[in-house]
């Protein structure tokens, strides 16, 4: 399965309001919740902080993606957040990061969850297409940048 197939606008956080690392993984995993992505929000939660806890999840030029299996899933889920003034997330460049893109998958799903995982460090190699995802305002404007790339 495609990023794009999981990026819908009910997934998308544009602006995030947390100004932590804890607040913007509770707030997207939210969003999940929201939609209906995830069956139990504190055990989502738990599996993303066990992860973040091996170390942190945040990569350069501004993207993070923390990242988990967990049975509060089913399927491979995506919540994508955007904070313009970006948070301390213990990047490696030691830059806040401002694009977040969590993900949640079953246990048993190896497979969809480290090829979603290399889509996003791909991506992560144009400045331009994280640019405008770092510039969009809206959760449509965010699947539209996806569903062009």
């Amino acid at each position: 399965m495609a990023l794009v197939d999981l990026i819908t606008p009910e997934v998308v956080k544009v602006p995030l309001k947390s100004r932590d690392k804890f607040g913007v993984i509770e707030e997207l995993i939210q969003v999940l919740k929201d939609s209906g992505k995830i069956t139990e929000k504190e055990k989502a939660i738990e599996a993303i902080h066990k992860r973040e806890a091996l170390g942190s999840t945040g990569l350069e030029m501004g993207v993070a993606v923390p990242h988990a299996k967990t049975d509060a899933v089913k399927t491979l889920t995506i919540a994508i957040g955007i904070s313009p003034e970006g948070v301390e997330f213990g990047a490696i460049d030691g830059k806040p990061s401002k694009l977040f893109f969590l993900m949640l998958a079953a246990p048993n799903q190896s497979g969809p969850h480290i090829e979603a995982l290399a889509e996003i460090a791909k991506l992560s190699k144009s400045k331009a297409f994280l640019d405008a995802l770092m510039n969009a305002k809206t959760p449509e404007e965010v699947v539209k940048l996806f569903q062009l790339d």
